[in-house]
């Protein structure tokens, strides 16, 4: 969907945005690196469901950073190709810090494996970034009603799901593939450089408050990285992590910041 495609069909259903104009003020967030295509979904947001203020970002730890200023929001849209994003643990993340939040996934894939991902990760919902405004706003006023939109796409059965049942296979085994654990699918999900960061400091016995002025962030910010930081590791308080990020991990990206 490209902006002048999403702009024209809007105008020609600007009776229907104007009504909802109405509707009490909501803030919309679009985490993609695509700045047209934040722009093209910005207006339907705003003008199909009245939201009256759109953030828009490039990265999973900017991202975080917003949410951590505006807990408010009401939706939040991520790409998966968006830095930082391709780690759905991050997406488990927002869904337990922010429940109030409506997080879906917005891509260009339609491979039932990434839709199962993001899914298990407590998705709202996965749309698909070819649908046209029209499927966009479906696929969204879906969510909004508490529902989870799924693609259709997901009800296809590929050729060689059919030759596996031909082949009397048990259908637990076809879809073994799909609906394994994260740890089967997923490479191990490297942390993004803030998280990194908020651990080497973790590791010096930092507090929350300290990371937070060291880094510059709202020590609310600081918890949501925190809370992805322990699910990475598989730990549930401070001082287990600290223990796990003083060792080596996959895709680390340096030792550890030198204390000052």
């Amino acid at each position: 969907m490209d902006y002048t495609t999403a702009q024209a069909s809007l105008a020609a259903s600007s009776s229907v945005g104007g009504a909802l104009m109405t509707a009490p003020a909501r803030i919309g967030m679009i985490a993609d690196g695509d700045a047209y295509f934040r722009m093209a979904v910005g207006a339907v947001l705003e003008r199909q469901f009245g939201f009256t203020n759109i953030i828009e970002t490039g990265s999973m730890d900017d991202a975080l950073e917003r949410l951590g200023e505006h807990p408010s929001i009401d939706l939040a849209l991520f790409d998966p190709s968006t830095a930082g994003v391709r780690t759905h643990a991050n997406l488990r993340t927002i869904r337990e810090c922010f429940p109030k939040t409506k997080v879906a996934v917005i891509s260009a894939s339609s491979e039932r494996r990434n839709i199962l991902l993001a899914l298990e990760a407590g998705v709202h919902g996965y749309v698909l970034k070819n649908s046209n405004v029209t499927g966009l706003v479906g696929a969204l006023q879906t969510i909004f009603d508490g529902g989870i939109h799924v693609p259709p796409v997901l009800a296809e059965i590929s050729c060689d799901t059919l030759n596996t049942y031909a082949n009397n296979e048990p259908l637990a085994r076809a879809g073994r593939a799909e609906v394994t654990s994260w740890q089967e699918l997923e490479p191990a999900s490297p942390l993004t450089s803030r998280q990194q960061e908020v651990l080497d400091l973790l590791v010096q016995g930092k507090t929350n408050k300290e990371i937070a002025l060291s880094l510059g962030l709202g020590e609310g910010t600081v918890k949501i990285h925190m809370a992805a930081i322990f699910r990475y590791f598989g730990v549930n308080n401070r001082a287990a992590a600290a223990v796990a990020g003083a060792r080596p991990y996959p895709n680390r990206r340096h030792n550890l910041i030198a204390a000052t």
